[in-house]
């Protein structure tokens, strides 16, 4: 099943338009509202105070870890904000399985692999927690934890939903702003970790291939 979605996902993003000449999917799953987000998604994250996507592509941090840098990205269209919704390992979660509010996840970058990663270095443009893409299919660490935390009364993750993650290790809030770089990603904003609750830590579930719940038996 786990190869037949990603035959899928990759038939859905090939030949589109972005900077790497790649385009979104039209999935009538993303146009919805309600859509129930569950393990194996690939979505994007919109922040919600100023509608840059979650996004990261092969170029590393000229400061602090000199990881793979994450950026907000202006453009709705492009492959590089995608994102896969992961389980924490050693848990009995598995693709198709519905998220609820409290849970520990992982956040896997679909071009390159890696993960949503954060730890104590300072980030580029306001000194906050680094955020990152560290590792790849078989590297792996805490750093890569976040605990979805849903705005409001809804118990399980769904599309239309206000929602923060806290990274595991640090306490930090994925957060993001209208600073943005001059060099390494000019026009993109700078998203980093903050360890206060603030309106610039809030995201939302966009653009995506969204998979059915698997019913319990």
């Amino acid at each position: 099943m786990a190869l037949g979605f990603f035959a899928l996902a990759i038939f859905l993003f090939l030949g589109l338009d972005s900077d790497y000449g790649y385009s979104s999917p039209t999935s009538a799953a993303a146009t919805s509202e309600g859509v129930e987000i569950t393990y194996g998604a690939v979505l994007k994250l919109m922040h919600e105070k100023t509608k840059f996507r979650l996004h990261s592509h092969d170029v590393p941090y000229g400061s602090g870890s000199g990881q793979q840098s994450v950026t907000g990205f202006p453009n709705v269209d492009d492959a590089n904000s995608y994102w896969i919704v992961r389980p924490q390992p050693g848990t009995t979660s598995k693709q198709g399985d519905a998220i609820k509010s409290g849970t520990i996840i992982k956040l896997q970058h679909m071009r390159t692999r890696k993960w949503l990663h954060s730890h104590l270095h300072a980030s580029p443009i306001t000194g906050n927690l680094e955020v990152s893409c560290f590792g790849g299919e078989t590297e792996t660490d805490t750093g890569d934890y976040w605990r979805l935390l849903i705005e409001g009364s809804g118990k399980t993750w769904k599309q239309d939903q206000r929602i923060r993650l806290q990274h595991v290790d640090t306490g930090g809030y994925l957060h993001s702003h209208d600073k943005k770089y001059q060099r390494i990603a000019g026009g993109q904003q700078e998203v980093c970790g903050v360890r206060e609750k603030r309106a610039d830590n809030v995201w939302l579930a966009a653009e995506g291939v969204y998979l059915p719940v698997t019913e319990s038996k």
